[in-house]
């Protein structure tokens, strides 16, 4: 399986390092081709960086990994995706990161699966901070990543890209529950960004 990521931010950064370090191929795509080349120089000798068209046409599994307001120009930016399996890891925050832009009858998930009906959309990742990503930040606990969607086999692709980056994912059943995994996303920024608890985060779901 090769993965692309597309973006080059905290998050973009963090998974392609990850994932690289997991042994799996990675196409790094962005607008800026060049920026992309330059992370899949620092993470590298399975990574690549390109143009996002590229990038998609290249993996099998995309994630993006751009804030949500810039998800649509991905899109539209990537030519032909029908029968990719497109992770969404975003959050629709507001401004000034304190609440959600969207969410209790549709999600960003859902939206982007609207965007792209020819594709197969996952939520994942969404609860993680980029901080959390490097394997030695979690040396001593296994994080759920919490997985939606509606194509058992993308999903079960995503499934084993988390396991293969260390982390536990978790069956959270249809996309449309995306709608309850982004505000326990944004209730995660409260934790670490405005109730004090850091960066060193991440919800789970645990049976007693």
């Amino acid at each position: 399986m090769k993965v692309a990521i597309i973006g080059h931010g905290a998050m973009g950064a963090g998974l392609a390092r990850a994932i690289a370090a997991a042994n799996i191929d990675l196409v790094i795509g962005a607008r800026d081709a060049a920026r992309a080349a330059a992370l899949a120089q620092e993470v590298g000798p399975r990574a690549q960086g390109v143009g996002i068209a590229e990038a998609f046409k290249r993996a099998e599994v995309a994630i993006l990994a751009v804030p949500y307001g810039a998800v649509g120009d991905a899109l539209k930016a990537a030519g032909d995706i029908a029968g990719k399996v497109i992770v969404d890891i975003s959050n629709p925050v507001t401004p000034d990161f304190k609440g959600l832009a969207l969410g209790h009858t549709t999600s960003a998930a859902e939206e982007i699966q609207a965007l792209a009906p020819n594709a197969a959309v996952v939520k994942a990742f969404n609860t993680i901070f980029a901080q959390l990503l490097p394997a030695e930040a979690r040396k001593t606990k296994t994080l759920q990543i919490f997985v939606a969607g509606n194509d058992a086999g993308a999903k079960e692709a995503v499934s084993n890209l988390a396991k293969a980056i260390g982390f536990e994912p978790v069956d959270a059943g249809p996309l449309s529950n995306s709608r309850f995994l982004e505000p326990i996303g944004e209730m995660n920024i409260h934790f670490g960004f405005f109730l004090g608890r850091g960066l060193a985060t991440a919800p789970a779901w645990v049976t007693v």
